[in-house]
């Protein structure tokens, strides 16, 4: 099916949502719950942009002006002058501005002599940060679904919330399969390789938001791979790697055929053709292929919008691994025969474009590709672009 369908499908059968109050200090990298209103003005009171006098702009038309000092505002001071006609207050950054003061003249553009102020410069106006200009007491200024990174959590913290409700981090189980793996830094025999998928998906979860608990890989043996399934209750969702084409031993296909809830098996997309969901005695569970290349295509395009939705995410705002974008080929790539093709390619800005680039080979063993490149082309199915061709891509994070 294409991607779309698998998407919508998938979303059908989301992980449950659930929410916890924690305190901003660990709300790094959380999903808010509840959209975040100001409890305060932001700035709280009219403020100086700069160091400098806190003046009547009237007073100050000529240079040369000199002006009384009738006192100073720094910042959490209390008591403040009024300046009237005539008269000036020191002031520092972020301090409160002065009744009657309507400008601000910088400390540079001016000369202190005994208890006045020569002005030397410009009283700006705009040198005034104004109370609410960023933010008025009620106003929503974090979505439900944002993801909190460093500005938000500095955001949540100037309007005042101590504590946030934020989505429970789903747990995710990961799982290779296949007799040939091993554990990497553990000796090799023959016909042997080091398990790497697990690393990989497991990254891609923890930057989704959720929590990964990754398992030892499993044998190829039906047995086996029913008790590990069985072994993994209280987990919101499953992912395995391997086991899910068309050979004698590609059991977490079969598997799901026989005894789990199959929605579909194989998506009209290259590489990663045959992913498989469905749930597992209720617990969504996602198939994807062996090929180091393909299981991480796949969780790009497929896993990626399900955590999104399952999450409630902001569609702009919240946990996400890509973004769309257009770029313009400097080599050819050749596309595939009734499937989207996710080419790898270098994204970078030359001028006022992003170019895309191919630096190695397309195989879907290839893990040095991934490493090499950062985008993957959205070719149409049975389409091939040529060099200089614009083309919509995947720009990785």
């Amino acid at each position: 099916m294409s991607l779309e369908r698998a998407i919508e499908l998938a979303c059908e059968k989301p992980m449950p949502r659930r929410t916890e109050h924690i305190p901003l200090d660990a709300a790094h990298n959380r999903i808010l719950a509840v959209g975040l209103h100001s409890k305060v003005d932001d700035p709280r009171f009219d403020n100086s942009a700069m160091d400098g006098f806190a003046v009547r702009a009237s007073d100050c038309d000529e240079a040369g002006a000199r002006l009384h000092i009738v006192g100073t505002s720094k910042a959490g001071g209390q008591d403040l002058p009024t300046v009237e006609a005539g008269e000036a207050c020191r002031i520092m950054t972020g301090a409160r501005v002065p009744d009657g003061a309507d400008a601000i003249v910088m400390v540079e553009d001016t000369e202190v002599l005994g208890e006045s102020v020569s002005i030397n410069g410009p009283a700006r106006t705009n040198f005034i940060r104004r109370r609410a200009e960023n933010l008025a007491r009620g106003q929503e200024a974090l979505p439900t679904g944002a993801l909190l990174g460093p500005a938000e959590l500095a955001l949540a913290a100037t309007m005042g919330h101590g504590e946030i409700e934020v989505a429970v981090k789903p747990r995710i189980a990961i799982i290779s399969t296949g007799d040939e793996l091993v554990r990497a830094g553990d000796e090799l025999a023959e016909g042997q390789i080091y398990e790497s998928n697990s690393h990989a998906l497991a990254s891609l979860v923890e930057e989704m938001g959720c929590e990964a608990n990754r398992l030892d890989s499993a044998p190829d043996s039906l047995d086996e791979l029913r008790k590990t399934l069985d072994s993994l209750t209280g987990h919101d969702a499953i992912i395995t790697s391997g086991g899910v084409s068309m050979g004698d031993w590609d059991l977490v296909r079969r598997l799901m055929e026989e005894e789990g809830e199959l929605v579909f098996w194989r998506m009209k997309v290259r590489p990663g053709g045959p992913p498989l969901f469905g749930t597992w005695k209720g617990t969504p569970l996602f198939g994807l292929p062996g090929n180091p290349v393909s299981s991480q295509v796949i969780f790009h395009i497929l896993l990626a919008p399900w955590i999104q939705h399952s999450l409630g995410a902001h569609p702009e705002l919240g946990p996400r691994l890509s973004r769309q974008v257009r770029v313009r080929l400097k080599n050819s790539v050749k596309g595939a025969e009734d499937k989207l093709c996710l080419r790898r390619i270098r994204i970078t800005s030359e001028g006022d474009e992003l170019v895309g680039s191919v630096h190695t080979h397309q195989g879907s063993g290839n893990l040095h590709s991934l490493v090499a490149h950062d985008g993957l082309t959205l070719l149409p199915p049975g389409t091939d672009a040529e060099a200089g061709d614009f083309v919509d891509a995947l720009w990785l994070r």
